[in-house]
């Protein structure tokens, strides 16, 4: 999840970059069906009672899941992982035994990414977009709109809210105006606990490595404790604040 213009990091939005750290995806079910194409892939619609429109997600300091990472068009599914521990997360997907590997960061107030191995790809730069944090993540989600409830369906079944979020350029009023949409996401958080988050689908600009410009990553286990982020030792760490 590199949300830098080089993949996963686009410096024209932080939330282009943010919603690859999380930026969150349906996925393929347990049985290996397919997901639903434009819509949640293993969802159905959820008829609860509650408020018309929850609260927007918000991301927790500490936190600490696993699951996989799917990228449909290549036919690859690796292990991911997503954890958090004092407002700094991480974001790992795959490893050296798999044909992708990357991991995403927001670490002391930077916004890193680097892709150690990915289909086609022969440069590894570790890109970065300073000034950015859990708090600038969690108010971009502010701007969320809210889809509706839904049940993931996916060995054991979840009632999420769903929400999208985008960047769309340029800015113009509502009319006939030429306009693009640079980055999409779809992000489904626990109906009882907007800050756990179950699956998100990242579709745009930011994922430039793929050829349908869309991944997803879902979770199978999400944790309210500290996580572990690491700073790859290929980054060069934050300048010391002011």
């Amino acid at each position: 999840m590199v949300w830098t213009l080089t993949r996963r990091a686009v410096a024209s939005g932080a939330l282009a970059g943010t919603i690859a750290l999380v930026l969150a995806v349906p996925s393929p079910a347990a049985d290996g069906t397919s997901p639903v194409a434009a819509a949640s892939p293993a969802t159905v619609s959820a008829d609860r009672p509650g408020p018309s429109t929850p609260r927007p997600p918000r991301l927790p300091e500490d936190f600490r899941g696993k699951g996989e990472w799917i990228v449909r068009d290549l036919g690859i599914t690796v292990p991911f992982t997503w954890e958090g521990r004092d407002g700094d997360s991480q974001m790992t997907a795959g490893g050296p035994g798999y044909p992708i590997w990357f991991t995403n960061l927001i670490y002391r107030g930077t916004l890193y990414t680097l892709t150690y191995k990915w289909p086609g790809l022969s440069e590894h730069p570790c890109s970065q977009i300073p000034g950015f944090t859990l708090d600038d993540l969690n108010e971009a989600f502010q701007g969320a709109r809210f889809v509706g409830r839904e049940i993931l369906q996916r060995g054991t079944d979840r009632h999420v809210d769903h929400w999208r979020v985008g960047v769309v350029l340029p800015e113009a009023p509502p009319g006939k105006y030429l306009r693009f949409p640079l980055a999409l996401g779809d992000i489904y958080v626990d109906q009882e606990d907007r800050s756990t988050f179950w699956q998100v689908l990242q579709f745009g600009v930011q994922n430039l490595y793929d050829p349908e410009l869309d991944e997803w990553l879902v979770m199978d286990t999400f944790e309210h404790e500290p996580g572990t982020v690491t700073l790859p030792r290929r980054c060069a760490p934050p300048p010391p604040s002011a």
